[in-house]
C-alpha cells in the first residue's frame, strides 16, 4: 500500500475509511493521534475512536512532532504502516505552538514522509469546500491545512475523498 491521503468533511467516514485500508495489510500498525484532550466532548471522541481499534495496533499520541515520530519509526524492521489521524488538529495544534514552531515542524513532517519507506495512511478535513472564516485565526487555519493538504497529496500516491461515507477516487487506485 503506497502512502495514501484521506479527505473528507467532518462526520464524512474519513477516519472509518483510512483504518479499514490498514487493517488488511501485513505490516505492524501505528495509529498516531494528534488529539489532545482538552474537554469532556473530546475525551468522549478519543475514547471511541480507541475501542473501534485494533489491540495488536500501537499508538502514539503525538500533537506536534511528526517528522520526528516518522523518523523514530524508520528504525524498526519493517518499518510499521503508520496511520495519522488528523492533520486539522495537528494544524491547530501548530497554529497554536507560534510561526516558528509551525513552519519547522511541517517542513519536518513532509521532509520525513518523502523518506519514510513503510505505508503512511493521513487522514485530514478538506476545508477548501466551505465558507471563508470570519476572523484572522480561522482563515490562516484553512489556508495553512488547505496547503498542507495540496503538499501530501502531491507526496502521496493515493488520494480519497470520503462524503457521506462514499468514497472517491481523487489519484491513484482505491
Amino acid at each position: 500500500m503506497p502512502h495514501s491521503l484521506i479527505l473528507g468533511g467532518i462526520r464524512s467516514g474519513k477516519s472509518s475509511l483510512a483504518e479499514k485500508r490498514v487493517t488488511d495489510q501485513n505490516d505492524p500498525v501505528v495509529y498516531v493521534a494528534t488529539a489532545t484532550a482538552g474537554d469532556g466532548e473530546m475525551s468522549d471522541r478519543i475514547r471511541r475512536h480507541r475501542m473501534r481499534r485494533p489491540a495488536s495496533w500501537g499508538l502514539v499520541e503525538e500533537p506536534l512532532h511528526l517528522g520526528a515520530l516518522l523518523n523514530r519509526q524508520t528504525t524498526l524492521s519493517p518499518a510499521p504502516c503508520v496511520l495519522i489521524d488528523c492533520m486539522s488538529l495537528w494544524v491547530s495544534n501548530l497554529l497554536h505552538a507560534g510561526d516558528a514552531a509551525f513552519v519547522r515542524e511541517r517542513d519536518s513532517f513532509l521532509g520525513a514522509l518523502g523518506q519514510y519507506p513503510g505505508n503512511v495512511v493521513i487522514v485530514s478535513n478538506e476545508v477548501g469546500l466551505g465558507t471563508i472564516g470570519m476572523d484572522p485565526l480561522t482563515r490562516r487555519f484553512a489556508d495553512e491545512l488547505g496547503w498542507l493538504n495540496q503538499s501530501l497529496a502531491k507526496k502521496c500516491d493515493t488520494v480519497l475523498l470520503s462524503v457521506a461515507g462514499i468514497t472517491q477516487t481523487l489519484k491513484g487506485e482505491a
